[in-house]
């Protein structure tokens, strides 16, 4: 019976010991912060976010938290100051990353988006001319759809403040339900954000216009983060885009398989980031 004891009381040692290294273990280990940019709610980066989260977590053994801010310049202030270890942002942030925190271009999603110029689907609107003195709500005005809707309508001939006005309304939903409401005669937002909205708020709109085709969102990661793990990060995106879970589908039908990083196409993307450098500046 003593010896029984003494090998029990060995076993509860070696058991308590192995239970510190792991709460030793999980308290040395900083979580990483997967700042996502706001495009939409809060609680929508989280529904659509939460897998990845989690696959990132199963692959590196850590937590990794979900970030946003309340706006885009918000968000690119957060960037500049290193806030976030991994990165998904939209192209010309991501360029801006890239060039002011050194953040590392990683990966991206392939599904490349057009810029929506929507109005209330029984509107008497037929092209961008229709729009001359009119209202237009816009998420975000760093937003690369709005950059680019922008471009659109100077093509047409219509000056922002002159022929039209601009509405920030904060999000690219908001945006749309701007028009939906009453409240703005047309709304800019992503192709993306458009085929989110439920079905009996998508068919109140009409597209009016679209942009040439815009790349979608990218993945970066902090210089701070060592080789081994951004490599880790790297290898856990891939094996989720490659993923049949159900959630994994679910996410790729949305927002597309995730691929490397065109370098062409992130220089192309350089008039838009100096743009959006410009506007930044001006906001200090």
């Amino acid at each position: 019976m003593r010896l029984f004891n003494f090998r029990l009381h060995a076993l509860a040692l070696v058991l308590l010991f192995l239970m510190g290294l792991r709460t030793a273990w999980a308290d040395d280990a900083r979580p990483l912060v997967l700042g996502v940019f706001p495009y939409v709610t809060a609680r929508q980066i989280v529904e659509i976010y939460r897998p990845v989260a989690k696959a990132l977590e199963e692959k590196l053994q850590r937590r990794v938290l979900l970030f946003t801010a309340p706006d885009f310049t918000t968000f690119a202030k957060r960037t500049r100051q290193g806030k976030y270890d991994i990165l998904l942002t939209a192209p010309h942030l991501a360029w801006l990353a890239h060039e002011e925190a050194r953040y590392l271009p990683l990966l991206k999603y392939d599904l490349s988006i057009h810029g929506l110029l929507v109005v209330k689907s029984d509107s008497q609107f037929k092209d961008l001319e229709d729009l001359r003195g009119h209202t237009i709500a816009t998420p975000d005005s760093l937003a690369l759809v709005v950059l680019a809707g922008k471009i659109e309508m100077a093509v047409s001939g219509l000056r922002e403040k002159i022929d039209y006005q601009l509405k920030q309304s904060g999000t690219h939903i908001n945006a749309a339900m701007q028009v939906i409401h009453g409240r703005a005669d047309g709304a800019m937002l992503a192709e993306q954000t458009f085929n989110l909205m439920r079905p009996e708020l998508r068919q109140q709109l009409r597209v009016l216009a679209l942009t040439p085709r815009l790349s979608s969102f990218m993945y970066l990661t902090h210089p701070r983060l060592p080789v081994t793990e951004v490599q880790s990060i790297r290898t856990a995106l891939l094996d989720f885009s490659a993923s049949p879970d159900k959630q994994a589908r679910k996410h790729h039908s949305s927002n597309g398989a995730i691929e490397p990083i065109d370098d062409a196409m992130f220089q192309a993307i350089s008039p838009y980031a100096l743009a959006t450098q410009k506007m930044l500046l001006q906001k200090k």
